[in-house]
C-alpha cells in the first residue's frame, strides 16, 4: 500500500509539472481544451472497446469457451478508462496505448507470463492464440 501511495503521489506531481509546462507553451485555454478533448475521445473509445469486449464475452460464453483473454481485455480497457479519468497528459499516454488492440494483446501476454511464473505454472507458448 505504501508503494502504491508513493507512485500515486509521484504521478500527481508529474501530471502537475507537465500540465504547467504545456500551459506555458500552448496557453491555459488551449491546454484545458486539449485535456477535455483527450478525455472525451478516450471515453468514447473506451465505450466502443468495452462494448466490443462485452460482445466477445457473450459470444465466448454462448460457445462454451473459457473467456480468459476477453476478461483480461475487459480489465485492461477498464484500466484505460480509469487512467483517462485522471486529469493530465502523463496518464493519458498509457491509457490510450491500452486502447490499441495489438498493444493490449502484448500487455495481456506479458501479464499472463508474469502471473504464471509467480504461480509456478509452466505455459506452452504454442497454445496461445
Amino acid at each position: 500500500m505504501e508503494r502504491f501511495l508513493t507512485v500515486a503521489a509521484a504521478v500527481v506531481v508529474l501530471e502537475i509539472i507537465v500540465i504547467v509546462e504545456v500551459a506555458q507553451r500552448l496557453g491555459v485555454v488551449d491546454t484545458l481544451g486539449l485535456l477535455i478533448l483527450v478525455s472525451l475521445i478516450g471515453g468514447l473509445v473506451v465505450r466502443v472497446q468495452g462494448l466490443a469486449t462485452l460482445r466477445r464475452l457473450l459470444g465466448d460464453v454462448a460457445a462454451q469457451r473459457v473467456p480468459t483473454d476477453t476478461l483480461a481485455d475487459g480489465a485492461l480497457v477498464a484500466a484505460a478508462g480509469v487512467l483517462l479519468c485522471v486529469p493530465g497528459f502523463v496518464t493519458d499516454v498509457p491509457a490510450l496505448l491500452l486502447l490499441v488492440p495489438p498493444v493490449r494483446r502484448g500487455v495481456r501476454r506479458r501479464l499472463r507470463r508474469r502471473w504464471m511464473q509467480r504461480a509456478g505454472v509452466v505455459w506452452n507458448e504454442e497454445l496461445e492464440a
